[in-house]
């Protein structure tokens, strides 16, 4: 095959990095969850202004990215109010579950962005969340292979 209608590779295409996914579902929020995205906005324009200023482009290219998902995640942000009454499992509820076990569990259903399973914050499209959505106190659900109790909502 001739070569003659072939670019040569001038390095430029290593300085775009692939986009971030964006997830298909609906992008709600509790307040703090957008205070969140606002925070790693300003962070991130303060270091795009940074790495531009350095003249590292590949760093500026990443957090252009960077900006661009969370920027797209700000503009579909849907606040959800915290309930007004905490006797149904809803989006930013706080559910004390007690395991067959003995284990008591302490989870808070929030938004995608704002999920952090080891610091008991539960994305609303998590299986366990969406078990415990709609829960009442004394419901159970399962939870790996054991059963856990709702004894508390709030």
């Amino acid at each position: 095959m001739s070569r003659a209608f072939t670019r040569e590779s001038d390095g430029s295409e290593l300085d775009t990095p692939p986009e971030l996914a964006v997830s298909p579902h609906r992008n709600l929020v509790t307040a703090a969850g957008l205070q969140q995205i606002e925070a790693t906005l300003r962070r991130l324009d303060g270091e795009v202004s940074a790495a531009r200023a350095a003249g590292d482009r590949a760093t500026a290219a990443r957090l252009d990215r960077d900006l661009r998902y969370w920027r797209q995640r700000r503009t579909t942000a849907e606040v959800v109010p915290p309930a007004t009454t905490a006797d149904t499992v809803r989006f930013g509820s706080c559910v004390t579950l007690e395991t067959e076990s003995g284990a008591t569990l302490r989870y808070r259903i929030v938004g995608e962005d704002e999920s952090n399973p080891r610091s008991g914050l539960l994305s609303y499209v998590s299986p366990l969340a969406e078990q415990l959505l709609g829960c009442r106190v004394g419901d159970v659900v399962k939870i790996r292979d054991d059963d856990a109790e709702v004894t508390s909502i709030a």
